[in-house]
């Protein structure tokens, strides 16, 4: 009986290369991620727009100080598109950041005392929280690039290179 090889099958050679078809999708993912930085670049110059209309018509420092607050997240999140744009994965570390700036605005704007003593503790277990997987990351080195495995994590590069010296011999 005859058997059909695999690199036989129906358009298999040019339609269902799985290689290619990861490459397009990666490729289609790094311009949708660009077209978000771009997004957020936009934002950010207006929200800096915004902040000097502020400045200049009224002092609110509240409604100042909540706008600058904003354009720092934005910021962040530029740093952690631009991070996953490098290494094709997502920074624990900067995440963790741009969610501590968010919370802390959010109590900035409604002001401290005018929430709730339950909303008080959840945030302040949520701060908790941020804050210990925050010192977790910067205790354990290089943890985010460990898990991408790419040539710019020192660790997993230099065990790379001793694999490969270890092989010579």
């Amino acid at each position: 009986m005859y058997k059909r090889s695999k690199s036989r099958f129906l358009f298999c050679d040019r339609w269902l290369d799985r290689h290619t078809i990861v490459r397009n999708m990666e490729a289609f993912q790094d311009l949708i991620v660009i077209v978000l930085c771009l997004g957020l670049f936009a934002v950010m110059l207006i929200q800096l727009w915004g902040i000097f209309m502020a400045i200049m018509q009224s002092l609110n420092y509240q409604q100042v100080t909540a706008k600058i607050l904003f354009v720092l997240i934005l910021v962040e999140l530029f740093r952690l598109l631009m991070v996953y744009l490098q290494e094709h994965s997502i920074s624990v570390g900067v995440a963790v950041e741009v969610t501590i700036v968010s919370l802390l605005r959010e109590v900035v704007v409604h002001g401290a005392l005018e929430i709730s003593w339950v909303q008080t503790a959840a945030i302040c277990g949520l701060l908790l929280v941020l804050g210990t997987l925050l010192l977790v990351c910067a205790k354990t080195p290089h943890m985010d690039c460990m898990s991408a495995n790419t040539k710019f994590c020192p660790i997993t590069h230099q065990e790379g290179i001793e694999r490969q010296d270890e092989e010579r011999f």
